[in-house]
């Protein structure tokens, strides 16, 4: 745990944590140490020796002032370090984030990002908040109570050193079991949270087939899971702390039993007794309470372990100094091996050099590596084999900021901010000018969605562009493109689902961008793919046709078939419309 909280809370702030678990120690033994003093004070006073019972309650004073200062100052420690902590935790967070390859952000593991940067990083405040010292203290204390003890009486001394060790590991299995079942109720959680986002998300779709009003199993089966996962932590947890509390009160029996047979033996006055059992009442009342903070430091303990795994997450490397690209808008794939994790390979010796200030077609059914293709040209994840080389150089000698300066993306699904129109067409490139906007805005066709919006370009758009329609907001995204300039532009479907209109001003968008950039087009829109330069047609993971649309469409093969099929399906539409 030390490490892990070192690792978060940065070098610079090492000092401040070994001071505060000095103060943490130094008060849970000063702490012991005042209560000890009560001992020879009440024997003083039974004695009637009141000269001698007031040094010792001198003793006692000085001591509780000491500790008073101790808890104070460990106090006041412990909420600086979780400022400093929750602070570097969401900055570091962010930061590590930025750098991580873009195929590690899949839903389940985005889930899990999101529990534990709310959840988990207010729990593991806690540990300086309240639990690290409490555990601390409850540990300490009573053992520098039965060590002192021993200097009264060893036999009470010890009876309470041999009952340590059992609390110990009583206490221990205790916070492994709850540790272990907060692990399941996390993994259901988790599964929850990304159900709720996707039940909210989707409510369009269920709404239209009634899902929304009869239930989405998916979420009542995650809810469920949750819930039966809460309620067996309960259930399973609960006997296993009144265990530990059981071990805790059995300890301090066996030490009443102690006492009392050497009273019987006048080996022990009955003025020490009753002072030794009000310490050993001290020393099981922290251990009884320590099986409860014991579990909750282990959850924490869990989450911080679970914020770790994070950043223990493999940054992309990057060059130490830029390299010079040498041809800008040209892409090469040359010999890349390719395969997700425990799967089959995507791409084996594939090979496909993109030339610059081209438009590329990428067309094959659903799995033949599109997809892929496109990741691996943005560095959502590195090739085991060979090289994607974009403007010349190997995406992996390329920083992260130098390769994404050179590509723009336009996928099916657009995001737009809730921002106005020209906000977010700006982010394309922020430090244009006025007039760059504008030309962008106007090749992309958004001058004509612009002059329906009340405010005009200063009309916001609504969460995820909601006051757009699906084409007003591709032409958002293609003045985006325009905008950037970059030498590379992919469209990622981004045809799919237009009526003419907005169709019939994308692919002049197109026309014009395909003078100054490349085009790398992914689509089975068929107006769209006659555009193209070349059409590759890929099938699992290999180029089985390279050509032109004239030089395929005539030859026997995959892509006459795509295409016919393609006509028949248009052909339909028309007959049905018509």
């Amino acid at each position: 745990m030390y490490q892990a909280l070192k690792k978060i809370l940065g070098d610079e702030h090492t000092r401040q944590l070994n001071l505060y678990l000095v103060l943490v120690i130094g008060f849970s033994v000063i702490q012991g140490q005042a209560l000890m003093m009560l001992v020879p004070a009440l024997d003083a006073l039974f004695r009637q020796d009141f000269a001698a019972m007031e040094t010792h309650i001198l003793y006692f004073a000085v001591a509780v002032m000491f500790g008073c200062f101790f808890h104070y100052q460990h106090t006041m420690q412990g909420f600086k370090l979780a400022l400093v902590l929750l602070k570097n935790l969401h900055h570091r967070l962010g930061d590590h984030l930025m750098t991580l390859p873009m195929g590690w952000f899949s839903m389940e593991k985005i889930g899990r990002l999101s529990r534990s940067a709310t959840n988990g990083s207010l729990s593991v405040t806690n540990i300086f908040v309240r639990l690290l010292a409490s555990v601390v203290s409850g540990i300490l204390t009573p053992l520098t109570i039965a060590f002192l003890m021993l200097f009264i009486d060893w036999r009470m001394g010890a009876t309470l050193l041999l009952c340590a060790p059992v609390i110990y590991f009583t206490h221990k299995w205790c916070a492994k079991w709850i540790g272990e079942m907060e692990k399941s109720t996390d993994r259901a959680g988790v599964e929850a949270s990304n159900r709720v986002v996707e039940f909210a998300g989707n409510q369009q779709v269920l709404r239209i087939f009634g899902l929304s009003q009869e239930g989405y199993q998916p979420l009542e089966s995650a809810l469920d899971s949750q819930n039966a996962a809460g309620g067996s932590m309960l259930s399973q947890t609960i006997p296993r702390l009144l265990v530990g509390g059981g071990v805790v009160q059995l300890s301090f029996i066996a030490h009443v039993i102690v006492g009392l047979t050497l009273v019987l033996h006048q080996e022990l006055s009955p003025a020490e007794l009753i002072a030794l059992l009000a310490l050993s009442a001290r020393f099981t009342g922290p251990l009884a309470e320590l099986a409860g903070k014991s579990g909750l430091l282990k959850m924490a303990v869990n989450d911080l372990t679970r914020l770790n795994e994070v950043f223990d997450e493999k940054p992309l490397t990057e060059p130490g100094k830029t390299r010079d690209i040498t041809r800008p808008g040209e892409v090469n794939f040359e010999h890349v091996e390719f395969q997700y994790t425990d799967t089959q390979p995507v791409f084996s010796d594939f090979s496909l050099n993109i030339p610059a200030r081209s438009m590329t077609a990428i067309v094959g059914s659903s799995g033949s590596g599109k997809t892929t293709l496109m990741r691996l040209i943005m560095r959502y994840f590195d090739v085991q084999q060979g090289r994607v080389m974009v403007g010349g150089v190997d995406v992996r000698q390329q920083t992260i900021q130098e390769l994404f300066s050179q590509i723009s993306l336009v996928m099916q699904n657009v995001y737009l901010f809730d921002d106005t129109l020209e906000a977010n067409v700006r982010i394309g490139r922020p430090d244009a000018a006025p007039e760059c906007i504008e030309e962008a805005m106007q090749l992309a066709g958004v001058n004509e969605v612009i002059r329906r919006l009340p405010n005009g370009s200063h009309t916001k758009v609504g969460e995820g562009g909601s006051l757009l329609s699906g084409g007003e907001k591709q032409r958002v995204a293609i003045a985006r493109a325009i905008l950037k300039n970059a030498p590379v532009i992919i469209f990622d479907e981004a045809t799919a689902a237009l009526d003419g209109e907005n169709e019939r001003v994308i692919q002049h968008a197109m026309h014009v961008l395909r003078q100054r950039a490349t085009l790398i087009v992914i689509t089975h829109n068929l107006s769209t793919i006659t555009l193209a330069d070349q059409i590759v047609v890929l099938e699992q993971g290999h180029i089985v046709q390279l050509g032109c649309h004239t030089e395929l469409a005539s030859r026997q093969g995959r892509y006459r078939d795509f295409w016919q099929e393609r006509l028949k399906v248009r052909e339909w539409r028309l007959a049905t419309s018509g």
